[in-house]
C-alpha cells in the first residue's frame, strides 16, 4: 500500500508574501514608471517599513501557534512558576497585548498561566522579553539617540518620520527618563584601561547652570525667585542674565595625557611676534577621556565619581595625578577633602587661561586697550608666571601701580589680579607642569561642559524639569564616552531581570 502524503505545515508568512507580491506589483504597474525616484524612494519607505511589520506579526503569530502546540501536546511539560515560587495550575489561551516597534504596532499573542491570588504569568513575554509598557526596546533606543541630539520636539518628528505615527513627545521624555536607570550601576561594574607612567592620570572638574522650571529649582535659588517676583518685574535684565532661573550641573572629566614638554615661549608670544626659527611646540593630548555629569547629586558625590574613576585606571596610586580647577574655593575645597579621604597625592594646577584673563585686565590699567604696550605688559607678567615666578610678578604689578600713582579705578585690576595670584601660589607651579609635559588648563572639561549641556540643554527657549535634564545630561556623557552600545546591552539585560525575576535570581549577579 502507498503512504499517504503527510500533510504539510501551513505557511506562516502568507500575508508577508501577500504584501510582498503587492509591493513588487506596484513596482511594475505602469504607473510607477512615470515615478521619480525621490517619488519611488518615498513609496518603498511606507509599503517597505508595512512589510517589514508585516513580518514581524507573521512571526509572533507562529511562536503564538507553537505555544499553543506545545501546551496541548507537549507531555512532562515543567510546571509554571511565578516570580515568588507559586505555581500557576490553570492555563488560558489567547491573551493579547500591543507592541509598538519601529515598524508599527503588532499584535502578542500568548498562553497566560493563571493562580488563585497571585498575578498571571506569561512564559512567552519572557520568551521575548516584552518591555513593561507598549513600545518595544528598540523604539525606545532610537528615542534616546534622536533626543540627545535636539529638542523632544525634533525628536518626535524624525521619529516620526522613519516610523510612522508611533510615539507621542511625553512618552518619549517617560522613553528617555526610564533609558538612564542603570548607567551608574554600568560604571560601577565596567572596568576601565589602567593608565601607565607614560600617560599619567587627569582630573578637571568645572560647573555649569541649565536653566530649569521653577519646581526644579534648588530650594534657595526658588526662594530667591519667588521673592524677586513678588518684588515687581524689572524693565530689562543685561544680556545673557536669567536671574535665579538656573540650577548648576557639575561635570567632571578623568583622562590619560600623553606627556608633552614645553617652554614658557611655547605658550605665551614673546613681544615682536615669535621666530621661525624656535616653533611652538604641540600641547599634550587627552587620551582615554571619561566624563561624568549631574543635576540631582551634589557637588561632592561628582567629584568622588571622578575620583572612582581614576582609583580604577590606578588603584596603587603608583603615577601622578594632576587636577585642574578654576579657582573655585569650593571646588578645590572638595578635591583636597577627597584626596584626603583616599591618601591620594595630588598635584593642583590652576587654569592658565583664568590667570591670563586676570593678567590682561591688570594690563589695560597701565595700557590701553589693543596697543602693542598693553601686550608686551602681559606677556612679560605671564611668561614670568609661567617660569614659576608668580609672586614676584605680582609684587611687581603693585609697585608699578604705586610708582605710577594710578587712579583707585584702575588700581582696583591690580589689586584683584595680586590678590589672586598670591592667593593660589601653590596652584601655580606652571614650571614643573611645563617640563612634566602636564596640561595646564581645563580645555577638556570647558569642552565636555559645552558638549554635554550648552549644545543640548541651553538650546533657546529649553525650560527643563529635574528628572528629563539628568537623564539627558547622563546619556550624552555616555555616549560622548562611547559606551552606549555596550550600555544598552547591559540595561537590557537589568531591564529583563526587573521584569522577570527568578526565584533563584538572588544566586548571580549581572557584570558588564
Amino acid at each position: 500500500m502507498e503512504p499517504y502524503d503527510a500533510l504539510s505545515e501551513p505557511d506562516g508568512y502568507v500575508a508577508s508574501r501577500d504584501a510582498f507580491e503587492r509591493l513588487v506589483s506596484t513596482l511594475a504597474d505602469a504607473p510607477a514608471h512615470s515615478l521619480a525616484h525621490d517619488e519611488l524612494e518615498e513609496l518603498l519607505e511606507q509599503q517597505g517599513r508595512e512589510l517589514l511589520r508585516q513580518l514581524m506579526q507573521d512571526h509572533l503569530d507562529l511562536r503564538a501557534r507553537t505555544e499553543e502546540t506545545a501546551a496541548r501536546t507537549g507531555a512532562g511539560r515543567p510546571v509554571v512558576r511565578g516570580p515568588e515560587g507559586q505555581a500557576r495550575t490553570w492555563r488560558e489561551s489567547s491573551h493579547p497585548r500591543w507592541l509598538t516597534c519601529v515598524f508599527g504596532s503588532v499584535r502578542v499573542t500568548r498562553i497566560a498561566y493563571r493562580g488563585r491570588g497571585v498575578s498571571n504569568v506569561h512564559p512567552a513575554d519572557e520568551a521575548l522579553s516584552l518591555p513593561a509598557g507598549r513600545h518595544s526596546r528598540g523604539l525606545a533606543r532610537l528615542a534616546v539617540l534622536e533626543a540627545v541630539r535636539g529638542s523632544f520636539d525634533q525628536a518626535a518628528a524624525a521619529i516620526e518620520r522613519r516610523c510612522g505615527k508611533v510615539l507621542g513627545k511625553r512618552r518619549l521624555e517617560e522613553l528617555v527618563a526610564a533609558a538612564a536607570v542603570d548607567i551608574a550601576a554600568y560604571y560601577m561594574a565596567k572596568i576601565p584601561t589602567p593608565c601607565t607612567r607614560e600617560t599619567p592620570l587627569a582630573i578637571q572638574i568645572d560647573q555649569k547652570g541649565v536653566v530649569m522650571r521653577p519646581e526644579a529649582l534648588r530650594e534657595a535659588t526658588r526662594r530667591a525667585a519667588a521673592k524677586s517676583a513678588a518684588a515687581g518685574r524689572r524693565g530689562r535684565l543685561a544680556p545673557g542674565e536669567k536671574p535665579n532661573r538656573k540650577r548648576m550641573a557639575t561635570v567632571a572629566c578623568v583622562f590619560d595625557t600623553a606627556p608633552a614638554p614645553r617652554r614658557p615661549h611655547d605658550i605665551i608670544h614673546p613681544p615682536g611676534g615669535r621666530s621661525e626659527a624656535r616653533p611652538a611646540r604641540p600641547g599634550p593630548k587627552a587620551e582615554r577621556k571619561w566624563c561624568t555629569a549631574s543635576l540631582i547629586r551634589p557637588p561632592e558625590q561628582v567629584v568622588a565619581d571622578a575620583f572612582d574613576q581614576a582609583e580604577a585606571r590606578d588603584p596603587q596610586h603608583l603615577w601622578d595625578w594632576l587636577v585642574l580647577v578654576d579657582g573655585a574655593r569650593h571646588q578645590l575645597d572638595l578635591i583636597h577633602t577627597e584626596a584626603a579621604r583616599r591618601n591620594v597625592t595630588l598635584h593642583v594646577l590652576l587654569d592658565f587661561v583664568h590667570v591670563a584673563e586676570y593678567c590682561w585686565t591688570a594690563a589695560h590699567a597701565f595700557h590701553p586697550v589693543g596697543s602693542r604696550e598693553a601686550e608686551t605688559w602681559a606677556a612679560d607678567k605671564l611668561t614670568a608666571i609661567l617660569a614659576g615666578h608668580a609672586d614676584r610678578a605680582a609684587t611687581e604689578m603693585t609697585a608699578q601701580a604705586a610708582a605710577e600713582q594710578l587712579p583707585a579705578a584702575r588700581r582696583e585690576a591690580v589689586t584683584t589680579c595680586h590678590r589672586y595670584l598670591i592667593g593660589h601660589l601653590d596652584q601655580l607651579r606652571y614650571d614643573t607642569a611645563l617640563a612634566a609635559g602636564w596640561p595646564i588648563a581645563t580645555g577638556a572639561v570647558e569642552g565636555a561642559c559645552r558638549h554635554l549641556i550648552a549644545d543640548r540643554l541651553d538650546i533657546t527657549g529649553a525650560r527643563w524639569g529635574l528628572d528629563g535634564a539628568e537623564a539627558v545630561l547622563q546619556l550624552r556623557a555616555l555616549i560622548t564616552n562611547g559606551d552606549f552600545e555596550n550600555y544598552w546591552i547591559f540595561h537590557a539585560a537589568r531591564e529583563h531581570q526587573r521584569l522577570y525575576p527568578s526565584p533563584d535570581q538572588q544566586d548571580y549577579s549581572l557584570t558588564a
